[in-house]
């Protein structure tokens, strides 16, 4: 892949006027923000632009995207994709997709570079950073919906600003946004302040089911999927669960395991002086060394098994 500098990556946007922006599957507050802000800053330079349709966007996002989807299978658009480290992270549906993305735009350092050329910043706390900038060497004025997506993007990649992948850049960005005015209350509110009560019912059951490990320094918390249908939990109520173990008093590394339909979906969040993602590596996943995930073909009792062992790997004394 080449690599591209912000001011590159605004001149390849100024050369087209068809754009397909593709999210990864899941979709979390930060693709989906880079998503919207990028869409709304290419129409507002007078290009066609289209968020294209993933299946996994849940309610509490939906809004973000509202009058900018079209089908996957849209044709005529450059494919620029937002916030993916690679290709096994396209949405379900998507296949046909591979091999077709042109430019991307990301922050993880995990990333493949499965397109001909793009920017990938490590040191960005989320993708936002990047499409804010890119927005400003575009000459975009931000009204405020792309100040919202953006807001959005910084917030939810850095748990509000208090994960320590936050910088000063980052908040100077979130500054660029409220001034633009995006309403940071209202967001802060909906995304980290208001929990259904099945997810509390779920926090009860992760509280007395928590496995800990290394003198406590290692919290595991394993999820049937049975359980999850029981208290009737749905997506936007596992938005954040990959944080609830790490919240514990001593624990550095955190680890969730939930079922999925072919095997286990893990998560591991970890503090300075661990790396999630070389733990999710050895399993064949990746993300950021604070925050990373993988999906093994494997059931819960396994993957935790495999998850430990990778740990041992990495030098973690169990």
């Amino acid at each position: 892949m080449k690599k591209l500098t912000v001011s590159e990556l605004a001149a390849r946007f100024m050369a087209g006027d068809h754009y397909g922006i593709l999210t990864h599957r899941r979709p979390d507050g930060d693709t989906v923000g880079c998503a919207a802000l990028l869409c709304r800053a290419l129409r507002a330079l007078g290009k066609e632009a289209w968020i294209l349709d993933n299946p996994d966007i849940t309610p509490k996002y939906a809004p973000y995207w509202e009058g900018l989807t079209c089908p996957m299978d849209k044709p005529g658009l450059y494919l620029v994709s937002v916030d993916v480290a690679s290709e096994t992270l396209f949405p379900k549906g998507a296949g046909a997709l591979e091999g077709q993305v042109r430019l991307l735009v990301d922050h993880h350092g995990s990333n493949t570079g499965f397109a001909p050329e793009g920017l990938v910043e490590t040191k960005a706390a989320a993708c936002g950073e990047i499409v804010l900038e890119l927005a400003d060497k575009l000459g975009v004025k931000l009204d405020k919906p792309m100040a919202e997506a953006g807001y959005l993007a910084l917030s939810t990649d850095t748990g509000c600003f208090r994960y320590a992948n936050t910088t000063a850049a980052t908040l100077r960005w979130a500054a660029v946004c409220l001034e633009a005015g995006a309403g940071a209350y209202a967001i802060n509110r909906a995304m980290f302040e208001t929990t259904r009560f099945a997810r509390l019912r779920l926090n009860a059951y992760l509280t007395e089911h928590m496995e800990f490990y290394a003198g406590g320094k290692v919290a595991l918390c394993s999820i049937p999927g049975e359980l999850e249908r029981e208290l009737g939990i749905t997506a936007d109520d596992m938005d954040d669960v990959s944080s609830f173990p790490r919240n514990v008093e001593g624990v550095q590394v955190a680890v969730t395991l939930r079922d999925t339909a072919d095997g286990t979906k893990l998560s591991v969040r970890a503090a300075p002086g661990y790396n999630a993602s070389e733990i999710c590596g050895y399993l064949g996943g990746g993300g950021h060394p604070g925050a990373a995930g993988a999906s093994v073909a494997m059931p819960r009792e396994e993957a935790a098994q495999a998850v430990l062992e990778a740990m041992r790997k990495t030098g973690i004394e169990l």
